[in-house]
């Protein structure tokens, strides 16, 4: 989404908003992008080594967040879904006493050709609680599905409004069903008619983030409508008074207080941390902790 898109916004996203139908109550989640698309060039505040990746995770769970989107990248920095870059980056996180939700893109930029991006999936040995599936692109649905043959919630990312069509969406709704699984759809909205749109969805969890300008305003419409939100200098790299953020960290405490103060107005639950999901036997996962712990063959 632009800065552009994000000030015509404005205040508007989520007015009048009291939640949507369908939304599973008891508090929203606050997943924190660790990197997303951003290099060294975009700043200190952007963790780069796996090393330093998880030290970012670490700290922003501390301030508040429930979730951890992490994109794994080469030492050259480029995106990659490789079992040899995910699983021990995701080690890396856990051997720091992240205990949330990881998730990690299976995007078209990790891998182009969407039989290989399910080849890639297939081959992690260390598997991640969520994984986000882009259904703008071709083969969402396939990937979407070995993902969640794995016992790895998915994430359907889905822009809304702007020039993305209603293709996207479409694509969403036809594979979604209520039998399907631990599925969340990950929207972008790019207008406040955008995100009026979303309550007359069947019900499903919903998370909503924006990027750059709209960032801090789509997570207060999130808080407000009581969704899940999205925060960190994957999606942004300033505060809500518009400073340079120094960290992830000082970003979702910002963001913690920023729903907070939505979520009272509208009368909502503030934040909580996320739900851990289950994954089949015979891999090595990197778990996070729940009420009652899954064993699996070959864990950590």
């Amino acid at each position: 989404m632009s800065a552009r898109a994000g000030s015509v916004a404005g205040a508007g996203y989520g007015a009048g908003l009291g939640g949507f139908a369908g939304l599973p109550r008891g508090g929203s989640s606050l997943q924190v992008v660790l990197n997303g698309e951003r290099g060294g060039a975009d700043g200190p505040a952007v963790p780069m080594s796996p090393r330093d990746l998880a030290r970012s995770a670490s700290a922003a769970v501390a301030a508040g967040a429930g979730e951890v989107l992490v994109h794994p990248r080469t030492p050259c920095g480029r995106v990659s879904l490789s079992a040899r870059v995910v699983g021990p980056l995701l080690a890396e996180l856990r051997d720091a006493g992240v205990r949330v939700p990881l998730s990690v893109p299976t995007d078209a930029d990790g891998e182009p050709d969407p039989g290989a991006r399910i080849e890639r999936v297939r081959s992690w040995t260390v598997l991640p609680q969520r994984a986000t599936v882009r259904f703008g692109e071709p083969g969402a649905r396939d990937v979407a599905g070995a993902l969640l043959a794995r016992g790895i919630a998915v994430d359907a990312v889905v822009p809304l409004g702007g020039g993305a069509g209603p293709e996207p969406l479409a694509r969403f709704l036809e594979w979604a069903a209520p039998d399907r699984g631990p599925v969340r759809l990950v929207a972008q909205p790019a207008d406040a008619a955008a995100l009026a749109g979303l309550c007359r969805l069947p019900p499903v969890r919903i998370m909503l983030f924006g990027r750059e300008a709209a960032a801090w305003t789509v997570l207060r419409a999130a808080a407000r409508c009581g969704a899940d939100a999205r925060i960190g200098v994957g999606d942004v790299l300033r505060l809500p008074d518009g400073a340079p953020a120094r960290s992830n960290a000082e970003l979702v405490a910002a963001a913690r207080e920023e729903m907070a103060r939505a979520a009272g107005a509208a009368g909502v639950p503030s934040p909580v941390t996320g739900t851990p999901i289950a994954h089949a036997p015979g891999t090595t996962i990197a778990p996070a902790p729940a009420p009652a712990p899954t064993t699996t063959a070959g864990s950590r």
